[in-house]
């Protein structure tokens, strides 16, 4: 079997070359790549191999740049120090990946779930993936906010977005309401303030209500396949979740 390692820490690639040879004496290194420019003049050669072990933030930018120029034409194993946000993205696009450091044993599990999967390899439909898995990155990697200012009488105060337990839309105003009940108006519509907080964290649970998981107390089953959900502080109003909606919000309690 031929690989390629796109690496750019000679230690990380050299350590896993000798996994490589130690796991399976018929696997060949083709060439070990540094950088994305190197990667492509690879490809532009028109070489191929059986498998790829690619990290994903190489010293002159991402490794999708590479598969953007010349589409995957066999599998990635992706080697990635990514946050555990990012890597829900790999197994939600069905696409490997290694935790560095990389230890043999997944390494072998890694190589396992090659072998099964090589017979039914289609490149366009895999192209199409870590195009797609590109766009989930980049949703990761991007920053939040982390606090809001507020005015609390003649003062203004920083809420961090840990002290959230949600906001909610009153008289077309937008309030925040601490865990601790207090609340606050916020200068932002809740349709910007769904783009500003971490959905790990924050889901729209309708027209008005974002509300932070540990703010989630009790959910019940609704008539006509709506949710109804009970926050911490209490709501004076009923919170429903929407029959269409009520899939992505149980998957996303179940993260």
């Amino acid at each position: 079997m031929k690989v390629l390692i796109i690496e750019d820490e000679y230690p990380a690639a050299e350590r896993l070359e000798k996994l490589l040879r130690k796991l399976d004496s018929n696997i060949e290194t083709m060439a070990i790549l540094d950088s994305v420019e190197s990667a492509i003049r690879w490809y532009g050669t028109r070489q191929t191999v059986d498998l790829t072990f690619s990290d994903i933030q190489l010293s002159d930018g991402l490794s999708f740049q590479i598969f953007e120029s010349f589409p995957a034409h066999s599998p990635i194993i992706f080697t990635t120090s990514y946050d555990e946000y990012a890597i829900k993205a790999f197994r939600v696009k069905s696409i490997d990946y290694l935790l560095k450091p990389i230890k043999s044993q997944e390494l072998t599990e890694a190589l396992k779930k090659y072998h099964d999967f090589k017979e039914d390899f289609s490149p366009p439909a895999y192209a199409k993936k870590v195009e797609s898995l590109l766009d989930s990155l980049e949703m990761s990697r991007k920053t939040f906010k982390n606090r809001f200012l507020v005015k609390n009488g003649e003062q203004l105060i920083p809420i961090g977005q840990e002290q959230v337990a949600y906001f909610y839309t009153a008289n077309e105003l937008a309030c925040l309401v601490g865990n601790d009940g207090r609340q606050f108006l916020v200068d932002y519509t809740l349709e910007e303030l769904e783009s500003l907080v971490d959905p790990a964290s924050f889901f729209r649970l309708n027209r008005q209500f974002i509300a932070r998981v540990t703010a989630i107390q009790k959910i019940h089953t609704y008539f006509n396949g709506k949710l109804k959900v009970e926050l911490r502080p209490e709501t004076p109003q009923e919170v429903m979740v929407s029959r269409e909606k009520a899939p992505a919000f149980k998957a996303w309690l179940d993260k």
